[in-house]
């Protein structure tokens, strides 16, 4: 199903037809974008109300600038479906998000556009600012770098680091600040405030017209048009707004706020901002879903929403005759409240994901003890290090790909001091349609080569809770890591009472001749299937789920491979050092020689995709792990069998 664009942006493949229109024409033209994209996105799924909170804005960016040679940078790239419709790729963006479609993220190698590849949030100033002075190195003069940042990645160490950088540089780098007060949930911190201070500002908003009307006008100036801006500027701000100072003491020219849906102000801006060097910012305000009543007024529901009725804002829900196993999100939710209301010193972290982790359960049901410490990931693992030093049991909630930004905190200041701090792993294995920067493939191979940690992963919903409560009983120091996979569990009826595991040991799962699989976490339930197929053919393998691949489960191992001449390892992570690695180094260390097969993420970027259809490139589907275990058992192919 194709959407058929509007009259105006139907004409439109690159930003060349864009320039090609009148100003005047260009509010028709956001009306045309922004429908287009709730058409799509109604239909396809996909990030919804940061690309409607821009339309204007990428529209007045691609209009004034000369991309590409411009350089622009899109943080995060949530909001960038507008800029990626503008680039030529509008009668494929049907496919975003889809396997073997275009990413749903900006994308070095995807078009010339897209000019750094982007997932995380807040890097695009320190890209931008690369960029400048790359420009600057090799002395062209006209480019312009431009970095679009919200004001939730704005929070984030690196974005200050950058700004702190840019500040010194005379490169020509124009920071733009897309302020809507949220990421995914509502933003917190002193930051906001600061930021809400400037915009509530009524004398600061009723003269800073005159800053405009100077910049207007610079063509008058000459050559003393800086020294007019300076003037005009820093004695508005520094009259009227008593904590104007942030970014100006940074050596960032700061202007604004404006209104960031009011496309035609924002081509005057943008075009005056164009004849001023050095490093400065631009504060433009924005509502998330603009444009999308349903969507402006529950903005978290409407980040990423799924599929829905563009008429009734009803986003469609898969329904089921039978009960269903909950997500994984939803059981460490629930479970963390279970789990602190019985032991007072709990408490829960999570850098800007509350909802998407379910913390927000638990921020709910006990706002003191548990923390949204914003984008800032780094924070958030030291901040744990710090409440564990005080006897409280901090459960740090961070998605595994968000976790690589903090791997020199847990090192530094978490397992050189061995404390114990619980790290609670999201999105481990494929993400799915986010794609490689949010797939969690590093964490098994990451965490367990660190000294003082433990790390392990459940089968299923009643391993996690019980994985959980072992984790706040006493111990002496070391982390201890629980890793989970997004989506759905196996388990209906998964509030099962918790019990204590012992740290380093494994289960069998079933017991069998010749060969024996060997799995770490929820893919373990892929082996399951697979057993039952083999079955079929007369083949009985044991299967034994690990749960800890730090430290493993030697016992159990000694008696495995006493038993099995062949050992098929099965994870939802990395082969690099994973946990396949982990089987052959204990086989190595005590002098095994049995034949061992890995199946896991290979040494490649994968891409985009439903996590099945992931599963399925990699070969460690149900399908693959029985097809791998006949090959090692019979030497043949499971269609000869049939």
């Amino acid at each position: 199903m194709l959407i058929e664009p509007g009259k105006l942006l139907a004409t439109i493949d690159s930003p060349q037809d864009l320039k090609k229109l009148k100003q005047e024409q260009l509010v028709l033209l956001t009306q045309e974008l922004r429908q287009f994209i709730v058409d799509l996105v109604s239909v396809y799924g996909g990030h919804f109300g940061a690309s409607l909170g821009v339309v204007e804005l990428t529209i007045a960016l691609h209009y004034v600038f000369n991309t590409p040679v411009d350089q622009l940078v899109w943080d995060v790239g949530h909001q960038a479906y507008g800029h990626k419709i503008l680039t030529g790729r509008k009668d494929i963006f049907h496919t975003s998000r889809l396997y073997g479609g275009i990413s749903g993220f900006p994308k070095r190698d995807e078009s010339i556009y897209d000019t750094f590849g982007v997932g995380h949030s807040s890097t695009s100033i320190s890209a931008a600012l690369g960029m400048a002075h790359a420009s600057e190195y090799l002395q062209i003069s006209d480019k312009q770098h431009i970095a679009v940042i919200g004001d939730g990645a704005m929070t984030a160490g690196l974005a200050f680091e950058a700004m702190n950088h840019a500040g010194v540089s005379n490169c020509n780098l124009l920071i733009i600040l897309n302020d809507n007060c949220m990421s995914i949930d509502p933003n917190v911190g002193a930051l906001k405030n600061y930021l809400t201070d400037i915009t509530t500002s009524q004398t600061y908003n009723k003269v800073k017209d005159e800053l405009w009307h100077a910049l207007g006008k610079l063509s008058t100036f000459g050559s003393s048009a800086r020294e007019v801006v300076s003037n005009v500027e820093n004695g508005l701000k520094s009259v009227l707004l008593k904590q104007s100072n942030l970014f100006e003491s940074l050596n960032l020219r700061y202007f604004g706020p404006v209104d960031g849906h009011d496309v035609d102000h924002l081509v005057h801006v943008l075009k005056d901002l164009q004849h001023i060097p050095g490093p400065k910012i631009l504060h433009c305000i924005t509502v998330k879903g603009k444009g999308f009543p349903i969507a402006e007024k529950d903005q978290t529901k409407w980040h990423a929403p799924g599929t829905f009725d563009k008429v009734t804002g009803e986003i469609f829900k898969k329904t089921y005759n039978t009960p269903q196993p909950p997500k994984y999100q939803q059981v460490f939710g629930h479970t963390m409240v279970e789990l602190a209301k019985k032991n007072d010193k709990i408490m829960g972290i999570t850098p800007a994901m509350p909802s998407g982790s379910s913390m927000n359960i638990m921020m709910e049901a006990m706002p003191d003890r548990a923390i949204d410490v914003g984008i800032a990931e780094q924070h958030a693992v030291t901040f744990s290090a710090g409440l564990a030093t005080q006897g409280i049991i901090p459960y740090c909630n961070i998605y595994s790909t968000f976790m690589q930004r903090a791997y020199d905190q847990v090192i530094h200041d978490v397992c050189i001091q061995n404390l114990p701090v619980n790290f609670c792993l999201d999105r481990a294995g494929f993400a799915g349609a986010d794609g490689p920067t949010h797939h969690g493939a590093y964490d098994l191979a990451y965490m367990r080569c660190l000294p003082n940690m433990i790390v392990s992963a459940p089968m299923n919903e009643s391993e996690l809770r019980n994985l959980m409560y072992t984790a706040q009983l006493p111990r002496k120091g070391k982390a201890f890591t629980i890793r989970y996979p997004r989506g759905h569990g196996v388990m209906p009826e998964w509030k099962t009472e918790m019990k204590e595991v012992t740290i380093g040991t494994g289960r069998m799962i079933m017991d069998g001749t010749e060969l024996a699989i060997l799995t770490i976490g929820h893919i373990g339930n892929y082996a399951i299937e697979a057993c039952k197929e083999l079955q079929k053919h007369h083949l009985y393998p044991g299967h034994y789920d690990m749960r800890f691949v730090k430290p493993l489960d030697e016992e159990l191992l000694h008696k495995i491979f006493a038993k099995f001449p062949k050992i098929l390892t099965v994870e939802d992570g990395c082969l690099q050092g994973g946990f396949g690695s982990a089987i052959l180094e204990f086989m190595a260390d005590h002098g095994y020689h049995s034949s061992v097969k890995r199946l896991g993420i290979p040494d490649k970027i994968i891409e985009h995709g439903q996590q099945i259809e992931l599963h399925q490139e990699c070969g460690f589907d149900p399908k693959a792990i029985a097809e791998a275990a006949i090959e090692m058992m019979v030497g043949r192919t499971a269609d000869s069998l049939t």
